[in-house]
Protein backbone atom coordinates (compact mmCIF):
# COMPACT_ATOMS: atom_id res chain seq x y z
CA UNK A 1 0.00 0.00 0.00
CA UNK A 2 2.74 2.45 0.93
CA UNK A 3 4.57 1.93 -2.37
CA UNK A 4 1.34 2.55 -4.29
CA UNK A 5 0.65 5.76 -2.38
CA UNK A 6 4.21 7.05 -2.77
CA UNK A 7 3.86 6.84 -6.54
CA UNK A 8 0.49 8.63 -6.36
CA UNK A 9 2.13 11.47 -4.41
CA UNK A 10 5.15 11.72 -6.71
CA UNK A 11 7.68 10.02 -4.45
CA UNK A 12 9.92 7.07 -5.19
CA UNK A 13 9.71 3.97 -3.02
CA UNK A 14 10.17 0.25 -3.04
CA UNK A 15 8.20 -2.01 -0.74
CA UNK A 16 9.92 -5.05 0.75
CA UNK A 17 9.72 -7.26 3.78
CA UNK A 18 11.75 -9.57 5.93
CA UNK A 19 9.27 -12.41 5.39
CA UNK A 20 7.33 -11.49 2.22
CA UNK A 21 4.18 -13.34 1.20
CA UNK A 22 3.97 -15.19 -2.11
CA UNK A 23 1.43 -12.70 -3.52
CA UNK A 24 -0.04 -9.33 -2.59
CA UNK A 25 -3.14 -9.76 -0.42
CA UNK A 26 -6.11 -9.72 -2.87
CA UNK A 27 -8.24 -7.72 -0.41
CA UNK A 28 -5.50 -5.08 -0.25
CA UNK A 29 -5.42 -5.01 -4.08
CA UNK A 30 -9.18 -4.45 -4.13
CA UNK A 31 -9.08 -1.72 -1.47
CA UNK A 32 -6.26 0.11 -3.25
CA UNK A 33 -8.37 0.04 -6.43
CA UNK A 34 -10.99 1.97 -4.44
CA UNK A 35 -8.37 4.74 -4.28
CA UNK A 36 -7.61 4.46 -8.01
CA UNK A 37 -4.30 2.66 -7.48
CA UNK A 38 -3.61 -0.64 -9.22
CA UNK A 39 -1.13 -2.83 -7.34
CA UNK A 40 -2.38 -6.09 -8.85
CA UNK A 41 0.89 -6.69 -10.71
CA UNK A 42 3.09 -5.96 -7.67
CA UNK A 43 5.15 -8.84 -6.30
CA UNK A 44 6.25 -9.05 -2.65
CA UNK A 45 10.03 -8.67 -2.36
CA UNK A 46 12.64 -9.57 0.22
CA UNK A 47 14.39 -6.60 1.88
CA UNK A 48 18.04 -6.45 0.85
CA UNK A 49 21.14 -4.59 1.99
CA UNK A 50 21.24 -2.85 -1.40
CA UNK A 51 17.72 -1.47 -0.87
CA UNK A 52 18.74 -0.07 2.50
CA UNK A 53 21.95 1.45 1.08
CA UNK A 54 20.03 3.23 -1.68
CA UNK A 55 17.21 4.45 0.57
CA UNK A 56 17.20 7.89 2.14
CA UNK A 57 14.51 6.67 4.56
CA UNK A 58 13.51 3.17 5.74
CA UNK A 59 9.95 2.97 7.02
CA UNK A 60 8.73 -0.05 8.91
CA UNK A 61 5.06 -0.69 9.51
CA UNK A 62 5.37 -1.95 13.07
CA UNK A 63 7.37 -5.10 12.70
CA UNK A 64 10.05 -5.82 15.22
CA UNK A 65 13.07 -5.22 12.98
CA UNK A 66 15.38 -5.93 15.90
CA UNK A 67 14.04 -9.48 16.05
CA UNK A 68 14.02 -10.27 12.32
CA UNK A 69 16.87 -8.33 10.71
CA UNK A 70 20.51 -9.43 10.88
CA UNK A 71 22.68 -7.10 12.96
CA UNK A 72 24.65 -5.65 10.02
CA UNK A 73 21.43 -4.82 8.16
CA UNK A 74 19.92 -3.31 11.30
CA UNK A 75 23.00 -1.19 11.91
CA UNK A 76 22.89 0.05 8.33
CA UNK A 77 19.26 1.19 8.57
CA UNK A 78 19.31 2.76 12.05
CA UNK A 79 20.17 6.29 10.92
CA UNK A 80 17.26 6.36 8.48
CA UNK A 81 14.71 4.15 10.25
CA UNK A 82 11.18 5.36 11.01
CA UNK A 83 8.61 2.96 12.48
CA UNK A 84 5.00 3.83 11.68
CA UNK A 85 3.78 1.17 14.15
CA UNK A 86 0.84 0.03 12.01
CA UNK A 87 -0.94 -3.31 12.15
CA UNK A 88 -0.42 -5.94 9.48
CA UNK A 89 -3.63 -6.11 7.40
CA UNK A 90 -3.27 -9.88 7.04
CA UNK A 91 -6.39 -11.61 8.33
CA UNK A 92 -8.12 -8.37 9.29
CA UNK A 93 -11.71 -7.51 8.29
CA UNK A 94 -12.18 -5.19 5.29
CA UNK A 95 -13.09 -2.15 7.41
CA UNK A 96 -9.93 -2.54 9.48
CA UNK A 97 -7.81 -2.84 6.34
CA UNK A 98 -9.45 0.35 5.00
CA UNK A 99 -8.48 2.13 8.24
CA UNK A 100 -4.87 0.93 7.90
CA UNK A 101 -4.84 1.91 4.19
CA UNK A 102 -6.13 5.39 4.95
CA UNK A 103 -3.55 5.89 7.71
CA UNK A 104 -0.77 4.85 5.34
CA UNK A 105 -2.04 7.33 2.76
CA UNK A 106 -2.16 10.11 5.37
CA UNK A 107 1.43 9.47 6.40
CA UNK A 108 2.69 9.25 2.82
CA UNK A 109 0.92 12.54 2.03
CA UNK A 110 2.75 14.11 5.00
CA UNK A 111 6.07 12.87 3.65
CA UNK A 112 5.26 14.33 0.24
CA UNK A 113 4.70 17.76 1.82
CA UNK A 114 8.11 17.81 3.49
Amino acid sequence: MAEGFTKKYGLSASSAGTNPAEVVNPVVVQLMQEKGIDISSNKPKMLTNEMIEEASLVITMGCSVEAVCPRPMLAQMQKKLVDWDLEDPKGKPVEEIRRIRDEIERRVAELAKS
